[in-house]
């Protein structure tokens, strides 16, 4: 196994004018409109930028913002962590852009700070910084 398994995440969404807008506002970054695999797939969906590094050399993982048919947004299972140069600052974008604060930065020892954050559609978002 690669020493990062993660290639691949979605993050889904009720709303996705709304959603784009807040993951573009807290994480100051722009979303690329992506076609639906197939025509048949009622779907709607927004990238985060990656660098594109297919040979996968560099640490991170590629996402987006999905808006499907039948499939819910909220509070689940599952956990992402966006990169952050102070995890504070994106989580107060965050409460600004129509999410909340579920805890404040905190430490977490040698591997830096994170803050837990809701989104306008009920997902839990990790934010993390050294």
């Amino acid at each position: 196994m690669k020493s990062n398994p993660v290639v691949w995440f979605e993050i889904y969404v009720q709303d996705m004018e709304r959603a784009k807008t807040f993951y573009e506002a807290v994480l100051a970054v722009k979303l690329e409109k992506m076609p639906a695999p197939t025509e048949e797939m009622n779907m709607e969906m927004w990238s985060f930028p990656t660098d594109k590094d297919l040979a996968q050399t560099t640490y991170g993982a590629c996402g987006m913002l999905v808006k499907m048919e039948g499939v819910p947004s909220g509070a689940g299972g599952s956990l992402v962590y966006f990169a952050c140069e102070d995890c504070a600052v994106e989580a107060a974008r965050a409460a600004a852009s129509g999410g909340s604060i579920f805890k404040e930065k905190m430490s977490i020892g040698e591997h830096g700070f994170i803050a837990l954050v809701f989104d306008t559609e009920g997902n839990m978002i990790g934010l993390h910084s050294m």
